[in-house]
């Protein structure tokens, strides 16, 4: 009985221990001086076994305290969008202010390289874009003869861009369907024709003309279509727009220039809005001097102007911006490619749009009669323009911005904003493989 007393006083100090171990400080020699205790109790059953006791004892001495558990620190995955600007801001970084600056123009190739009429690429190509590392080129008819011949000068083009830029570069045409096409009128092409957007009469057939030219245009190696026409045509005495525009109805023309470019969007093309805010109501022609309409602010934005505000929740790459001046909206006869009134406040605030805004062709009459090349482009890209197409001489257009970039009239960050959108859409192009090497 006594040795039962004995066993159970035994284990209810080895208990206590164990728990002094683990909330107490107890160090090893309490606990050998508590198994000393333990030993020197009398014992009246010689049978009593402690080397159990023992044991348990070692073992608790022995064993290793438990740490407490640690967890990794973990951070969530970034957003795609977190990515696409760190890649944008990476590749801006990278850049000397000469190269962001020419970024901003898309000429033609005889305006880059100098050459009456350029047909192919080659050294002279390359060489002037690596002199002047424009941010696109536009082609005409008289530089697309065949599809052999346009498929290997803009494929030697987009190299030359890859390695010279490390992203590539915007190649446009003008292919609306109807008569202006630079490409489906020409025989040797072999392409479908596309009729006169003011024949469409249904989505569906606005949709078929977007996917028949972006299936061409991506063929041949083009990335960008100035195209679709969204002018509402309000004056029918109108013969520069006429049947390049949808038609007088602007929820139609909503609707089948949306669909036009989805067809475009399809083969990897980006699209164009144009001729903001509306070059339907005018008489004259840009292309030969000044052209404007009466009509106001309101009157615009219920009719004119009702295509363009879809233009972002569509997602339109670009809005080109007319050479019309609005003497009741701006005040007077600003063109407003140049007027910051219907760019920053209109079509970026009002209507929202955040794509990228590229004038109308500086070479037309209603810009070069009145403006220089230099004062044109710097006015443009004050007024709110990303992209400038087509001035006359690249150089004059140039110094015009570079000048009141020394200056400071336009900082650094004007023309950074201005590369961000131009950027993005190039990753759109080719899904920043070559800006992610």
């Amino acid at each position: 009985m006594i040795g039962l007393v004995v066993l159970f006083l035994s284990i209810f100090s080895l208990m206590g221990l164990f728990i002094y171990k683990i909330y107490g400080s107890g160090s090893m020699d309490e606990i050998q001086r508590e198994k000393e205790i333990i030993s020197e109790t009398p014992q009246q059953n010689d049978s009593m076994d402690y080397e159990l006791v023992d044991a348990v004892i070692e073992s608790d001495i022995n064993e290793t305290i438990i740490e407490p558990e640690t967890t990794e620190e973990t951070f969530p995955e970034p957003s795609e969008e977190e990515v696409l600007n760190e890649l944008i801001n990476d590749k801006i970084s990278g850049m000397t202010i000469e190269q962001k600056i020419y970024q901003l123009f898309v000429v033609t190739p005889e305006v880059l390289t100098g050459v009456s009429q350029v047909v192919t690429a080659g050294d002279t190509t390359k060489n002037s874009l690596e002199r002047t590392p424009v941010g696109g080129l536009i082609y005409l008819a008289p530089n697309l003869t065949s599809s052999e011949q346009t498929k290997e000068m803009l494929s030697k083009t987009r190299e030359y861009a890859y390695e010279i830029e490390g992203m590539p570069m915007f190649l446009c045409v003008d292919e609306e369907g109807g008569r202006v096409t630079r490409i489906a009128q020409n025989p040797a092409f072999g392409v479908e024709e596309i009729p006169a957007m003011g024949n469409i009469e249904s989505v569906e057939e606005a949709y078929n003309c977007g996917d028949t030219i972006g299936t061409y245009l991506e063929d041949l190696g083009f990335n960008v279509d100035f195209a679709p026409v969204v002018d509402v045509l309000t004056n029918n005495s109108n013969r520069v727009i006429g049947d390049r525009s949808f038609g007088s109805d602007p929820n139609i023309v909503s609707d089948y220039a949306k669909a036009y470019s989805d067809g475009l969007h399809a083969h990897g093309i980006l699209s164009t809005y144009k001729h903001f805010p509306g070059h339907g109501a005018t008489e004259a022609d840009t292309h030969k001097g000044y052209a404007y309409t009466n009509k106001t602010h309101e009157e615009l934005s219920q009719n004119e102007m009702i295509p363009f505000a879809t233009a972002k929740e569509n997602n339109i790459d670009m809005v080109m911006v007319a050479h019309i001046s609005l003497p009741n909206v701006i005040g007077d006869d600003t063109p407003c490619s140049l007027s910051k009134m219907m760019i920053i406040d209109i079509l970026r605030g009002e209507l929202a749009y955040d794509g990228i805004v590229i004038t109308d062709a500086l070479n037309m009459g209603a810009i070069s009669e009145k403006y220089s090349d230099a004062e044109a482009s710097l006015k443009a890209f004050e007024a709110g323009a990303d992209l400038i197409l087509m001035p006359g001489n690249l150089k004059s257009a140039y110094t015009g911005i570079y000048g009141a970039y020394e200056s400071g009239r336009i900082s650094e960050d004007r023309i950074d904003e201005s590369l961000r959108r131009i950027i993005k859409a190039k990753i759109q192009i080719d899904s920043g493989e070559a800006l992610m090497e």
